[in-house]
């Protein structure tokens, strides 16, 4: 679906860590202001046990599971607003995502400095967030410059609509409060889509434990957890250290060595499975001998849209798409059980896929 979620914070709270587990590339992850320069994409496998039990039904060929992106953005200091730091490029890497992983350090460490001089996660989330809302404050302003005089002189009522938005905005930015936690209708959100708004952008806390209090949540993380309450957003709690020793290992010995920990899956799993919701992404399927392909598709997307995510010739020759659902294959033991129990379905174009949903599609060309 192209879509990617960057990973942001302030610098050496362990968001390169972090990072060098995704790609398991080894990044610069040094003890240091603005390590990561540039910004890098990784890309990570989306944990999935549906992949896992088709596979063992079809015995395929080659077997692919959904994929996410995840950008790693350089840290980012007080005033990049005004230019500190990386300023303006900062920033402007963040416009390009479409979600938001904001990691906070949430532990101590002596020979790890902290560019604020001592661990606060609450404050550092309120300077990242007043960053954002300040170059959204500026955005904004530009807009309503230009449209002011047009929108008095006109009359035009999409025009009075988006300045009167826009002044709200700009209202609810002038008191820290981002524009995500703004209610606005589906016509508003069409126009404010268009500004690429940095507090507009949807977002998960990841609270970077050390390897002491991973199990049992510490002060930082109860502080966090409170925040994103009121927030109404998502915690991933993770030892990004853990995390970067668990990429060298391989599949039972990963799970091994969680085992031992007292954990059921890494961080990093959580955290791709909890971005990949918060876009309201979900996943179907193709399955057969030869291949057993996992798709990502945003929800609400109908049975020809889908299809096209495969093909365009799929899309533009749709004719119908034959559907069961991963629940009902599951339960039948095999496709043949599936047609007898009556399950297996025929569906339209306009058919809204569903997540588990396993699809062959007849399209003509």
């Amino acid at each position: 679906m192209g879509l990617t979620a960057g990973i942001v914070g302030l610098p050496n709270v362990g968001k390169s860590t972090l990072f060098n587990a995704i790609t398991k590339n080894n990044i610069l992850a040094a003890n240091y202001p603005f390590a990561t320069i540039e910004p890098n994409v990784g890309v990570v496998c989306v944990p999935d046990e549906r992949v896992k039990k088709l596979e063992e039904m079809y015995e395929p060929n080659k077997t692919i599971s959904a994929t996410f992106e995840f950008t790693d953005i350089a840290g980012l200091v007080k005033g990049a607003s005004n230019g500190e730091g990386l300023g303006n490029k900062f920033l402007s890497h963040i416009r390009e995502v479409d979600a938001i992983c904001e990691v906070v350090r949430c532990f101590d460490d002596k020979n790890i400095i902290h560019v604020e001089g001592n661990v606060d996660p609450i404050r550092d989330i309120e300077i990242v967030d007043i960053e954002l809302m300040i170059a959204d404050l500026e955005v904004i302003n530009a807009r309503l410059g230009r449209l002011g005089k047009k929108a008095k002189l006109a009359k035009d009522k999409e025009t009075i609509i988006e300045l009167e938005l826009l002044e709200r905005i700009k209202a609810s930015l002038e008191r820290n409060i981002p524009v995500r936690k703004l209610e606005m209708t589906d016509e508003e959100e069409k126009i404010i889509k268009s500004f690429c708004l940095l507090s507009y952008k949807p977002i998960i806390y990841v609270a970077n434990v050390d390897e002491e209090t991973l199990l049992s949540k510490n002060d930082y993380v109860k502080k966090v957890e409170e925040y994103a309450l009121k927030e109404e957003a998502k915690v991933v709690v993770l030892c990004a250290k853990i995390e970067s020793e668990l990429v060298d290992l391989d599949e039972e010995e990963k799970m091994m060595f969680l085992d031992d920990l007292g954990i059921k899956e890494s961080g990093l799993d959580k955290l791709t499975r909890e971005a990949y919701s918060l876009l309201g992404l979900a996943t179907y399927f193709t399955v057969g001998k030869d291949e057993v392909k996992a798709w990502t598709f945003k929800k609400g997307m109908n049975a020809k849209s889908c299809a096209g995510i495969i093909h365009t010739d799929f899309e533009k020759g749709f004719i119908r798409a034959e559907v069961m659902s991963y629940k009902d294959l599951k339960e039948c033991g095999n496709e043949k059980k599936v047609q007898e129990a009556g399950k297996m379905r025929l569906e339209g174009k306009e058919y809204i896929m569903q997540d588990g949903d396993i699809c062959h599609f007849r399209f003509n060309v």
